[in-house]
């Protein structure tokens, strides 16, 4: 065993993959845009698209300069720690950590319940329980996440250009399709006629399904460690895919939208994950439907492989410095954080089995209530750490030019303020339930007791482990991560 992560592995294109992979262009086109259709009655998904890439544009910038500075694994945890506070950084850890386990877990009740179970079952002649394609998929990600990361990387490389591809093939037939005709609608807010609060309701709830839709994006600077020139790969892929990305989802939800035209949201209710293929299918034929959900089913697994790996990093980098116990910052010769990724496997097990027992729904409760609350969680990390970043640099750390450690930190601080407090007020809207009721209540208040538990779990080690406290957001250069060296260079001597 080891204690670094893989070294000059990984360029650009694998960077920018695994990006791509976890925002999953084809599961937010078929799932995300049909669902929160019918659970917002909102049609404006196109013009979120473009507020939140603008948005993270210009966070980016202050994000990407903190990497220059701190390069670890942890990213959101070590740039808090830095910038807030120790305790506050090992919070967020905490916080980072359920945020993932969110989106990480969804992809399995998306890839079973809309694509895997009725694929099977279809083809298999005999109703098949979710719980069976869900557990294949979870073998496959448990495979490939405990081994090192350029395997997986050649895998999320495949199938994000695939599901890209389809997604903008099929938008360009459906586009051409006779009859079509756009509708400006979806790129508009609808103002009028609008009170100020029932503006401020549909600012909030577009916000987060912007922010669930680009969430992964910043998973770039967590393989900042295992990357190619670090200065100039993890900006590449960071800027490109967002900008991507972004084009990729206005495309596809905007056509999709137009193309359901004045009943889209009824035929989203009905026809929920199979409104776009459905639409394909009038242009190309019935065979591209099957086509399309297998590769939807191939583009959760994408996501999953890519945020199960993003879990391990950061567990890796908490283990390493002794935050989380010490066997989670041990991996493998080829520097995969194997011990990490064995532990969420055994994670999301019990998460799926628990899911089955309890007869819960795997595309609404598993998939859309978890995706949306991992795009809430995103979005509160985004704040937090454009509000360090901001810290970080007034404490007068050079290097970085007037935009990059100030003004634009301070202006995505700001905007990310305002649409923070906008998601909070309005996610019974987002969830689709009733004020104070259902995930609306739970989501806040579990995502609040474990960012407290973890806060509380460092100022526990300040005072119990001073030597791990001192460490915290360090990475390599922290005080168990050089005892660990120190102590695999003895065995191998």
């Amino acid at each position: 065993m080891h204690d670094a992560l893989a070294r000059d592995r990984l360029g650009p294109l694998a960077i920018g993959s695994a990006i791509a992979s976890s925002v999953a262009p084809l599961t937010v086109i078929t799932l995300s845009v049909p669902l929160s259709l019918a659970a917002t009655g909102l049609i404006s998904f196109p013009i979120a698209i473009i507020m939140v890439a603008a948005i993270l544009m210009i966070y980016a910038v202050g994000y990407l300069a903190m990497a220059r500075h701190i390069p670890n694994a942890g990213a959101f945890y070590a740039y808090v720690a830095h910038g807030l506070g120790r305790p506050i950084g090992v919070g967020t850890a905490w916080f980072a950590l359920a945020t993932y386990n969110a989106f990480q877990l969804c992809c399995y009740g998306a890839f079973s319940a809309a694509i895997g179970a009725p694929l099977l079952s279809d083809w298999l002649r005999f109703n098949v329980p979710w719980l069976i394609p869900a557990l294949v998929a979870w073998a496959l990600v448990a495979v490939l996440g405990a081994n090192e990361v350029k395997i997986a990387g050649a895998v999320l490389v495949v199938l994000v250009v695939a599901e890209t591809l389809l997604v903008a093939l099929y938008s360009i037939a459906i586009m051409l399709s006779p009859g079509f005709a756009f509708t400006s609608a979806a790129m508009s807010l609808d103002l009028s006629g609008q009170s100020p609060a029932a503006l401020a309701t549909t600012l909030g709830v577009l916000v987060i399904l912007g922010a669930t839709s680009f969430a992964g994006v910043e998973q770039s600077v967590v393989y900042v460690e295992e990357s190619k020139d670090p200065k100039r790969t993890i900006p590449v892929a960071t800027y490109v895919t967002i900008a991507a990305i972004g084009a990729v989802y206005w495309f596809g939800s905007w056509v999709q939208i137009s193309a359901g035209g004045p009943q889209v949201i009824d035929r989203a209710s009905a026809e929920g994950a199979d409104l776009f293929f459905n639409q394909a299918a009038a242009a190309l034929g019935q065979g591209s439907l099957t086509v399309g959900k297998i590769l939807l089913g191939t583009g959760t697994l994408a996501a999953a492989i890519a945020f199960h790996n993003a879990i391990t990093r950061y567990m890796f980098a908490l283990g390493r410095e002794g935050v989380l116990p010490r066997v989670f910052g041990h991996t493998t010769l080829k520097g995969a954080p194997r011990k990490a990724s064995l532990a969420q496997t055994v994670v999301a097990l019990v998460v799926l089995i628990g899911y089955a027992l309890a007869g819960w729904d795997p595309l609404v409760q598993l998939f859309y209530w978890g995706s949306t609350a991992g795009g809430f969680g995103v979005l509160l990390l985004y704040t937090v750490t454009s509000v360090s970043v901001v810290a970080f640099f007034a404490r007068g750390a050079r290097g970085e030019g007037l935009w990059q450690r100030l003004i634009a930190p301070l202006i995505a601080t700001a905007i990310l303020l305002f649409v923070t407090y906008l998601a909070i007020t309005n996610l019974p809207t987002l969830f689709g339930v009733d004020p104070g009721t259902g995930p609306a209540r739970v989501v806040p208040l579990a995502f609040l007791v474990v960012f407290a538990a973890g806060t509380v779990w460092g100022l526990i080690l300040r005072h119990t482990k001073p030597t791990v406290y001192r460490g915290i957001g360090s990475g390599t250069r922290s005080p168990e991560a050089s005892s660990l060296s120190s102590r695999f260079a003895e065995r191998t001597l």
